[in-house]
């Protein structure tokens, strides 16, 4: 008697654990990524280029997918997703940092977790590989959330960072954009357009990247990171390190994280404001993307993009400008890699 009930107890507690687990396997699980959102043309990238770009945007999304089909947290799928694209030369981001007026490089990023509402963020750092790294490490371990400049960077050190020089971030194609961007602002000044030509140049304002992640226990997380705006000056800063600005989570709501003319995505708290028309107005996150990004956005005057990821696993991508580099992958189901408006 003992014996069967030893055998009954172990098949028992054998189909719940075989329950739990596909249970578990059940569970939704969603990445999207960017790599900025601006004047792509058809016309200016090659075969060889667009190839480039897709392959890299897949390799960063099916990294970040791995860390969530095996139970990781949506953090570390967030942070794996960006580190692929700030060591790519091909984007906005680390290595491929845009120069400031001055031909130097200032990088921005930030993070936040959902299920905490924890946030990290760095603002005009010159000597951090990954921003994002620092950026998750403000947030974890220490008791502020935004640090700038020289401290972030003494920060950095006391946290085991390695400093790297600033040329570390320096391409060609980046640099022929900032000798093309002083050209036009120097031209502007000569006929008082210089504040008209900053705002209005979008070939020099966007590439950012980010990535947002549903996790299966339901954690939902956003990062991004960048160099800024090409020519920038005087120590200006957009909106990626801006929490609610250009990255935004909250479980059970959404998280987002945008790519754009920064000063507009402040102004509007674009990431925070579609999150609350998920929460408040009870709208879809594909509706609340769009109405922020192609309704008031548009009306405003601003340009550019978000992802973002729903509870369910939702996933918007949204954006007013020619294009944006931008990948997706869900429950384990192949990458959707695009770059503009009609694929």
């Amino acid at each position: 008697m003992k014996t069967k009930l030893a055998t009954f107890s172990l098949i028992i507690s054998g189909l719940l654990f075989m329950s739990h687990n596909t249970f578990a396997n059940d569970k939704p699980f969603a990445i999207a990524i960017h790599g900025g959102a601006g004047t792509i043309s058809k016309a200016n990238l090659t075969p060889e280029q667009r190839q480039a770009y897709k392959d890299k945007l897949k390799e960063a999304v099916d990294k970040g997918s791995k860390v969530l089909e095996e139970g990781g947290d949506s953090l570390v799928a967030v942070q794996t997703a960006i580190n692929i694209l700030e060591n790519s030369p091909l984007f906005n981001a680390g290595i491929g940092a845009v120069y400031t007026y001055d031909g130097g490089h200032e990088l921005d990023a930030s993070i936040m977790d959902g299920k905490t509402m924890n946030a990290g963020a760095i603002a005009g750092v010159r000597h951090i590989a990954n921003p994002i790294d620092l950026a998750l490490a403000v947030m974890n371990k220490s008791e502020h959330v935004m640090l700038s400049g020289a401290g972030a960077e003494e920060f950095a050190l006391t946290q085991g960072f390695s400093l790297v020089p600033n040329s570390h971030f320096d391409t060609d194609e980046r640099y022929q954009q900032l000798l093309d961007a002083r050209q036009k602002l120097q031209a502007a000044a000569k006929s008082e357009q210089v504040a008209n030509v900053e705002m209005k140049d979008l070939d020099y304002k966007f590439g950012t990247v980010g990535a947002v992640a549903l996790d299966k226990k339901g954690n939902l997380a956003a990062g991004t990171s960048t160099g800024g705006m090409t020519a920038k000056r005087f120590g200006r800063i957009g909106d990626s390190p801006v929490i609610g600005a250009g990255t935004y989570a909250e479980n059970g709501v959404c998280a987002v994280s945008a790519t754009g003319h920064g000063e507009f995505f402040i102004r509007y708290q674009v990431a925070g404001d579609i999150c609350a028309k998920v929460k408040y107005q009870q709208k879809s996150i594909i509706q609340a993307a769009d109405e922020v990004i192609n309704q008031r956005l548009i009306t405003a005057g601003g340009s550019g993009g978000v992802i973002a990821v729903d509870q369910r696993g939702n996933i918007a991508t949204p954006f007013n400008t020619e294009g944006m580099y931008r990948a997706t992958r869900s429950n384990g189901e192949p990458a959707q890699v695009l770059i503009w408006q009609d694929q």
